[in-house]
């Protein structure tokens, strides 16, 4: 889980792109992480809000293994919130 500080820094970011995946299982939410993170200019910031608890573990490792920046999770109500720095 994030530190308090953390949790701030990204409560306080402003997503360029917001996707909504709640209700979608896996592999649904990182696959639309993947559509979504097309239109995202590079250094920008991509939300994903998914209720999957697998999400967080598989948009961690798709984001180092492409090359982008995993930036934390938030926790929200009955889903959490991914945040992915577009780097390439």
């Amino acid at each position: 889980m994030t530190t308090v500080r953390e949790a701030a820094e990204l409560a306080s970011l402003v997503p360029d792109k917001r996707v909504d995946a709640r209700g979608s299982a896996c592999p649904g939410p990182l696959l639309e992480a993947k559509k979504g993170i097309g239109g995202v200019g590079i250094d920008g910031i991509l939300e994903i809000w998914s209720s999957d608890p697998q999400t967080k573990s598989d948009v961690e490792a798709w984001a180092g293994k492409v090359g982008h920046e995993f930036l934390g999770v938030l926790a929200a109500d009955g889903y959490e919130r991914v945040f992915v720095r577009r780097k390439k």
